[in-house]
């Protein structure tokens, strides 16, 4: 009995053992397939990871700078990110301000942040909601530069490799100069510097104390607490982040003093729409002069930007419900204006090229022939109806002026004048002055384009005009200086041949004579009179479906046209007299 009972209690204790080896075992076993579950989930997940190289160096349009004539910069083109920086040449407070807000251990911690990333789980579960987040900076460079912000299981795996990945590639400056240089910011731009030059107007290198911390201020939520939309979110964080930067020994507390006297609403940068007409042509300028291009740039222009704006704020409100353009040059050929219509996002098509019917404003081209030829301003000529063939075209409002002088015919802008002009010296005549004068290639060999019925550009036609005014001299529009690349190395400077000169000094002289009484009491230009102006021809194509006005004033070419853009005639009212004319009174004034 006593044999059975110490059989029972050892089969028994080998049972236990047994269930207990089998528990380890499963155990062990289920303990591994956890793990080799996981190695190949993360093997999966690592193999759909994106090419770590590829997006390191990702490639991107190249970044062209517009200068305007005072070396600033007006706008720039393909602008995706911001001007690298570095913490080397950095203020140190920009980047000190990052990470005193963002990860202040992020020098002595490895790629995460295990003390970070406890200290806001227990403070997410006393809030009882998501109240802080333990991301290192090595963590958010993973995600700003390779990872959606998919909010998944993989993706938190992704970036968790990635910041292993970058800690073992890059030092700790190299991270956070990644990560300055990646950050989103504003309007899909990345990088701290274009948050800069947006928000204060400035290059990151140049930023203030105050500036840098309300940049910091963004990190946390961009919208949220940007200086130019939540201002007072923005400056409340920025101060949090000037008592963190004292705490952590990175500024004294009276520069944080001074600095949060500087704290200030972001000033919203201009319209760079209104340059939208002038940086795509000087674009295409860029193109001709160099071909294509991959690295960025700086294209030192022609502009003045102040009269840019002067132009673009007046048009618009000029010519109403119809378009407009207007294009300024110095006698010389420096384009320093030009708006190619009256809202850039609403239409991009540049006015300032378009094909237009010049009217009388073409006239100019056959008083020089007459001028050339030996008559004067003083000249007798006849103004009475002419007919060539089947072209009869007739005066404004059909009325006749007999004999007048020369000066008479251009000042009223008659028709019959300059069209007997023509039979007398010939149309090859008026079509070669129009070459020497740069557009002869472009007009039909007709009497009609002694009228102005052959298309030409408004750049085209005040390029005549500044011929003129340079007295006599060729001119070749341009609107470029120089080229560099971003570290000033020279990769293309105009080089200007020596003008040609194109007309006589006398002639110059009545030209000049007869243009001048056009704007004055009783000339069609009249409405363009205010001190200083030189003088200007008026032109009205056929029913009123283009007006124009080319003026002069100091060494300054100023051309404007207005119309429709689907060539439907204006209101009678208006000519090149009129609204154009006002237009440039009111740009001159």
């Amino acid at each position: 009995m006593f044999h059975n009972s110490s059989k029972t209690r050892m089969d028994k204790s080998k049972n236990a053992r047994s269930w207990k080896k089998r528990t380890l075992v499963f155990i062990i076993n289920l303990f591994m397939m956890v793990l080799v579950g996981v190695a190949v989930y993360v093997v999966i997940v690592f193999l759909q990871m994106p090419s770590l190289d590829a997006i390191l160096h990702e490639t991107r349009p190249a970044t062209v700078v517009f200068m305007d004539k005072n070396g600033n910069e007006i706008r720039a083109s393909n602008r995706i990110m911001g001007t690298p920086v570095s913490v080397e040449t950095l203020p140190p407070y920009v980047w000190q301000a990052i990470v005193a807000i963002e990860d202040k251990r992020f020098f002595e911690h490895g790629p995460i942040d295990i003390r970070g990333i406890t200290r806001a789980v227990f403070s997410n579960l006393f809030h009882g909601r998501f109240a802080a987040g333990g991301s290192s900076i090595t963590q958010q460079t993973a995600k700003n530069i390779f990872l959606s912000r998919e909010k998944k299981i993989s993706r938190k795996v992704q970036e968790l490799i990635l910041s292993y990945w970058l800690e073992n590639r890059f030092d700790k400056n190299q991270i956070l100069d990644l990560y300055m240089n990646r950050v989103s910011l504003v309007g899909g731009m990345r990088g701290i510097d274009a948050a800069a030059r947006v928000m204060f107007q400035t290059s990151a290198n140049n930023l203030t104390l105050a500036q840098a911390v309300q940049i910091a201020a963004m990190l946390k939520a961009p919208t949220t607490y940007s200086p130019l939309r939540n201002p007072e979110k923005n400056i409340a964080r920025a101060r949090i982040i000037l008592q963190e930067m004292v705490r952590q020994g990175f500024i004294s507390l009276n520069q944080a003093r001074i600095a949060a006297r500087e704290l200030a609403p972001a000033v919203p940068v201009k319209n760079t729409n209104i340059y939208r007409y002038w940086t795509d042509f000087v674009l295409d300028e860029v193109h001709s002069r160099i071909g294509s291009f991959e690295s960025d740039m700086l294209v030192y222009t022609t502009m003045d930007s102040d009269l840019q704006e002067h132009i673009a704020d007046i048009l618009p409100e000029k010519v109403g419900d119809y378009q407009g353009a207007v294009v300024a040059m110095t006698t010389d050929g420096a384009v320093q204006a030009m708006v190619g219509g009256t809202d850039y996002q609403e239409s991009q098509f540049n006015r300032v090229l378009a094909m237009r019917q010049p009217g009388s404003s073409f006239k100019p081209v056959v008083y020089l022939v007459a001028l050339e030829n030996g008559l004067t301003p003083e000249s007798y000529v006849n103004d009475s109806q002419f007919a060539i063939g089947d072209y009869n075209p007739k005066n404004y409002n059909e009325r006749y002026y007999g004999d007048i002088t020369l000066a008479t015919a251009f000042a009223k802008s008659v028709n019959s004048v300059p069209l007997k002009l023509t039979e007398t010296y010939g149309i090859d005549t008026v079509l070669n002055m129009a070459g020497r004068l740069g557009v002869g290639n472009k007009l039909r060999r007709e009497y009609s384009t002694v009228l102005g019925a052959s298309e030409m550009s408004l750049l085209d036609l005040t390029t005549i005009y500044a011929v003129i005014w340079n007295d006599g001299q060729s001119v070749r529009p341009y609107s470029i200086t120089k080229i560099t690349d971003t570290k000033g190395n020279l990769l293309y400077e105009r080089n200007p041949s020596d003008p040609i000169q194109i007309l006589t000094p006398q002639t110059v002289g009545y030209m000049t004579e007869l243009l001048n009484d056009v704007v004055q009491i009783g000339g069609t230009g009249h409405r363009a009179l205010v001190s200083g102006v030189l003088g200007g021809k008026t032109g009205t194509s056929n029913n009123n479906r283009d007006a124009w006005f080319i003026g002069a004033v100091n060494d300054l070419v100023i051309g404007v046209w207005m119309g429709n853009d689907d060539f439907t005639p204006m209101s009678s009212k208006i000519t090149g007299g009129t609204i154009p004319a006002e237009i440039f009174h009111e740009i001159v004034k």
